[in-house]
């Protein structure tokens, strides 16, 4: 560290030349990546529900629709006045698109045409399935619906892929509102914490490099993995908001070091030498959180696994190389521009009484503290114990979005379009297949409870295929209740019953998750311990560093649950009442861990510097609160109003991710850090620093205060 914080303040010009030019060409390059977007990856690919979907789709066929187009004949006509039109209008269609299969209730046969009517007959549908090699991408294909309008009739377009470009097309509008919302509140927040608008840009500029950044890094995993939609907007979230929080803490340690009396270049070194070691722990700490992600066999997951990845290791590095840079050449102009001489000073003055008075305050009465903190928290968590883990569906749509509209229309009026379960009975080795096993399968699959009628769509001597529709009204419960007995159906000998469909899949996705999260869990704890003792030298802050994020953790969930599943003010927030969607939770998992230990860093780092030097426990406490209160609870304030900005989403998912994001940070960064951390570092005492010998000299040699 103390060469590299050489090098980049005496090679200053040319560090921060090439970094800004290196991050422009990327970030132009990088803006490439929304048309490289995947919007699936939510299924576990070794599941049998998968299993069932790739045979379907060798043996008979693409079976999931791209595209549903919904005709609701207007002014008095019927469904078969307005047949010639639709059929005209699908026939142009096909001239245009390569399309792997088109059912018409207009042409279908007597089998299929009951499926695509509405069941009061008001209603005709056309199921159409595109070709893989197509050529239609996302930014292409909304142009394509109009072709399949017509006079005399209102239409709706539903589907797999209708859907998912909506998802693409509201992410990519939410990311620019947001981002035009939050810098500039951002700014103006800087400002007043810094006292000046020099200070103040500094974390602007970097957070802005970072969302370049994290662009060309996600666009480059483009080539080698499936990127989810949902990734350019957490990278974005998490690269802004951490640059600036990075931003914020360097320039409030290069300031404090101009102030003690060094030169620029000396403070530029020395700023690195500390926070910058701090910074490099914290995206280390992040990173490892993130890593967790990596090991789910859902590819969307490992995408906003290396979404976020991207974003603290492109802050993480701005923040090392173009900040201390940019610092170097300001100087002391980083005090330019205040409104008034001195201000920056008497704030930063006041903030250190302020939060000297809490901390003396707190450590006075720890027990008092603790236990009333840890029992809030508690209560607030308790919700959490009957969580339940959903999907992400078209409800997390806007509720007038024309998509999620025409699919509520496809739900509640056809109800045997796509909704149930397919079974895939299939012959080992020798075994042959008859009609009567194929018959015996149906009969068994229809007297399951919460199926309506069982058919059978295809039979071989080696395949047999039976569609099994769920009850009318039927829930996601009673569905899954239903795919669990329809897997318990005996297979006759030499055979294999797999089951899948919609509801098996997100049943096997969720386990996927169940199965995956303590693994993931393994490596964050794993990884957390041991860089924090690299950073502190103690066996016990670590310990207690994860035990509080795991309080933290429980209390964001538990707020989660009490919101979103129980549905108590969730309408304020313009969502649907639904159970927590496995895969942000996991994200917010990981998120909400990393940003914990991340602020404990920021906090433990102040103290530990304080007990080298000689200081008492109580006295490393009161100077690590005082030295860091001011700029932990403004990172989370910041970073409050990054992650609202992005929680004013249309998509519900991304209002969870939201206020998860916010629940967690005022419970963190103020209660947690700030009142009980403090408390229990002075009820533990001298046992806070202990370590066995051959650890402290391991942390010696790679520790953070060396």
């Amino acid at each position: 560290m103390t060469r590299w914080a050489r090098t980049v303040v005496y090679r200053k010009w040319w560090v921060l030349s090439l970094a800004i030019l290196i991050v422009l060409i990327s970030g132009v390059w990088g803006l490439g990546v929304f048309g490289k977007l995947s919007q699936g990856g939510f299924i576990d690919p070794g599941s049998d529900s998968a299993k069932v979907a790739d045979i379907i789709e060798e043996n008979l066929g693409p079976q999931t629709p791209d595209i549903i187009a919904i005709y609701t004949p207007t002014d008095g006509r019927s469904l078969d006045a307005i047949g010639p039109a639709v059929t005209a209008a699908v026939d142009e269609f096909k001239t245009e698109v390569s399309t792997a299969s088109v059912k018409s209730y207009w042409t279908a046969d007597a089998a299929t045409r009951p499926n695509l009517l509405s069941h009061d007959g008001a209603m005709g549908a056309v199921a159409i399935t595109l070709a893989p090699d197509s050529g239609i991408t996302s930014a292409t294909f909304t142009d394509l619906l109009p072709t399949l309008e017509v006079e005399g009739a209102q239409t709706q377009f539903a589907g797999n892929t209708v859907v998912g470009v909506a998802f693409n097309n509201t992410l990519a509008k939410d990311l620019v509102v947001a981002e035009a919302i939050a810098i500039p509140i951002t700014l103006v927040l800087l400002v007043f914490i810094f006292g000046g608008i020099v200070a103040a840009a500094v974390p602007i500029f970097v957070g802005v490099l970072s969302v370049m950044s994290a662009l060309a890094v996600l666009r480059i995993l483009t080539y080698f993995t499936d990127v989810s939609s949902f990734s350019i907007n957490v990278a974005s979230l998490l690269g802004l908001g951490l640059a600036i929080d990075y931003g914020l803490f360097i320039v409030g340690r290069f300031r404090e070091e101009l102030e003690s009396g060094s030169e620029p270049g000396a403070a530029a070194t020395r700023t690195v030498l500390t926070a910058g070691r701090t910074v490099m722990f914290s995206g280390l700490l992040l990173i490892c959180a993130f890593s967790g992600m990596l090991v789910f066999p859902q590819s969307v997951i490992r995408s906003l696994g290396f979404g976020a990845i991207a974003a603290v290791l492109s802050a993480a590095v701005l923040s090392l190389t173009a900040v201390p840079a940019l610092l170097a050449i300001l100087g002391h102009r980083i005090n330019s521009w205040t409104w008034r001489k001195g201000a920056a000073q008497r704030g930063e003055e006041r903030s250190r009484r302020f939060w000297g008075r809490v901390v003396t305050w707190v450590m006075k009465r720890p027990v008092a503290v603790s236990v009333t903190i840890v029992t809030i928290l508690l209560v607030l968590a308790s919700p959490l114990l009957g969580a339940r883990l959903g999907e992400l569906s078209f409800t997390a749509l806007p509720s007038d979005d024309p998509a999620r509209v025409a699919t509520e229309t496809l739900v509640n009026d056809f109800p045997q379009t796509g909704n149930g379960a397919t079974l895939i009975l299939q012959a080992q080795g020798d075994t042959v297949l008859t009609p009567e096993e194929a018959a015996i399968i149906a009969e068994a699959a229809g007297q399951v409870e919460g199926i309506g009628q069982a058919t059978v769509v295809a039979t071989t001597n080696k395949l047999i295929a039976v569609q099994a529709f769920y009850s009318e009204g039927s829930t996601s419960q009673s569905q899954s209740s239903a795919v669990t007995d329809l897997r318990a159906i005996p297979a006759p000998d030499g055979t294999e019953l797999l089951v899948g469909g919609g509801q098996a899949m997100v049943d096997d996705g969720n386990n996927a998750v169940l199965h995956w999260l303590p693994v993931m869990m393994l490596i964050m704890v794993g990884s957390t311990l041991v860089l924090l003792f690299l950073a502190f030298g103690s066996v016990v802050l670590p310990i207690k560093a994860v035990l509080m994020a795991a309080l933290s953790l429980a209390t964001t969930f538990g707020v989660l649950t009490f919101v979103f599943q129980d549905g108590h003010g969730v309408e304020l927030l313009g969502a649907s009442q639904t159970p927590l969607e496995a895969t942000f939770v996991v994200l917010i998992l990981a998120v909400v861990f990393g940003l914990s230990t991340d602020y404990e860093v920021f906090l433990m780092s102040r103290m530990v510097e304080a007990k080298n030097d000689g200081a008492t426990t109580e006295e490393a406490v009161k100077f690590g609160t005082e030295r860091t209160g001011r700029i932990v609870t403004a990172a989370a304030l910041l970073l409050i109003v990054v992650t609202g900005a992005f929680a004013m989403s249309g998509l519900g998912v991304m209002k969870f991710l939201g206020v998860g994001m916010i629940v967690a940070l005022i419970v963190d960064a103020t209660i947690i850090r700030m009142l009980l951390v403090p408390s229990l570092v002075k009820l533990m005492g001298d046992a806070n620093w202990w370590a066995p010998a051959w650890m402290k000299k391991v942390h010696g040699a790679v520790g953070i205060g060396h």
